[in-house]
């Protein structure tokens, strides 16, 4: 094995639209804690504990540009994990309620012939979001 240079991902900024409804979808639809703000500067930095997101508001969100996964070079989607099907499941009628969450799909298998399940959605803004059990 190598001796890799990293220790996993120290935080991860994402650009929205509307820092508020961001702020709103992490800390009420999934219970993370609001760390800090700054509205100066706009951002917010929400936390699950083992994840940190950098929320930073774009300049202009009426002039702003979707990110399009299938021609731009970007972040094509952040994967978060849950404890395991069950969590899987609540997760997914708690944020298919959520006020702005669009559902790609729901709960079903990562690939056909795979018993492994996850289901993405875009959250308040459009990112899209990923929900898988961990790797055991």
């Amino acid at each position: 094995m190598t001796n890799p240079m990293t220790a996993g991902i120290h935080h991860l900024g994402l650009a929205v639209p509307d820092l508020d409804a961001a702020c709103g979808f992490f800390c009420e639809a999934l219970d993370w804690t609001l760390l800090s703000r700054n509205d100066q500067y706009p951002s917010a930095f929400v936390s699950d504990g083992t994840v940190t997101l950098t929320l930073w508001r774009v300049a202009d969100p009426a002039s702003a540009v979707a990110f399009n996964r299938r021609s731009n070079i970007g972040l094509h989607h952040l994967a978060l994990a849950v404890a395991d099907e069950v969590a899987l499941q609540a997760t997914f009628e708690r944020v298919s309620r959520y006020p702005g969450v669009a559902i790609e799909f729901p709960p079903g298998p990562v690939r056909p012939g795979v018993d492994r399940k996850h289901f993405i959605c875009a959250m308040p803004g459009g990112l899209r979001l990923e929900f898988a059990p961990k790797y055991s």
